[in-house]
């Protein structure tokens, strides 16, 4: 499967994370064909076999994994050994310090983020969709990690992977009046009476209150409607397609 390794996270010892895309798998059309998401319609039985595929090749037991039954929400699940990959959360984050404990965040568009602290050896997925980053799901799991791990924010290496671009995402009247109410306007850009909203920028300007060093943090960057070949876009794929991931494992 093809996947691409975090820059930021490269270097850590006892730490493995990686974003997929949509090649690699055995998914037929339209989920063609690395897909890992059962609720989108595709065959559950090539889903596995992604999942297998996956695993074998990051160096981890299927039935360990802990992916999300994402909702849009601001819910963040502590992962103990109670959950594993038959037993998905409903939350749009994860966090743990477990031991070969994967966390996986899906996506088509939304922002897939992972998180890392080396020095108290904890981690996060999270889903950070428009809904998400405006109900401000990442700074909240950062502060769950303080709370729960003893993070500090500032220790912390963040990485958002492929996701849609404001140069793809058009937005109606209403979104952007939210949007513009919680003061992230800087995210919008009005273009020949369309709307397009950039959700890494409110996710950035939420950073911003952290102090966080900017080497700190990693922005893949790539559009996912733009760069459709390469990955799954619930817009682009006009909302019947497959879901990349994000995956982090602690060692």
């Amino acid at each position: 499967m093809k996947t691409l390794t975090p820059t930021l996270l490269s270097s850590f010892e006892g730490l493995i994370a990686a974003f997929t895309t949509r090649h690699g798998g055995v998914s037929k059309a339209p989920y063609t064909n690395a897909n890992l998401a059962f609720h989108v319609g595709d065959n559950p039985r090539d889903v596995i076999k992604n999942h297998d595929s996956l695993a074998k090749q990051l160096g981890y037991a299927r039935s360990r994994l802990v992916h999300m039954r994402q909702i849009h929400s601001d819910r963040i699940v502590i992962v103990d050994n109670t959950l594993d990959f038959d037993t998905p959360p409903e939350c749009d984050a994860l966090i743990t310090n477990r031991l070969n404990t994967p966390l996986m965040v899906m996506s088509a568009d939304c922002t897939p983020v992972l998180l890392y602290d080396p020095i108290r050896h904890a981690c996060a997925a999270v889903h950070a969709g428009r809904a998400g980053a405006l109900n401000a799901i990442l700074p909240k799991t950062m502060e769950a990690m303080g709370k729960e791990f003893g993070c500090n924010a500032r220790d912390l290496r963040i990485i958002m992977g492929p996701s849609i671009g404001g140069c793809c995402y058009e937005v109606n009247e209403a979104i952007a009046k939210e949007t513009e109410e919680k003061g992230y306007s800087s995210a919008l850009q009005r273009i020949n009476e369309k709307v397009f909203l950039d959700v890494n920028t409110i996710l950035l300007q939420q950073l911003e209150r952290f102090s966080i060093d900017s080497a700190h943090i990693e922005v893949i960057g790539d559009c996912t409607s733009c760069k459709n070949k390469e990955y799954f876009s619930y817009r682009a794929d006009q909302q019947q397609t497959g879901r990349i991931a994000g995956v982090i494992i602690l060692r």
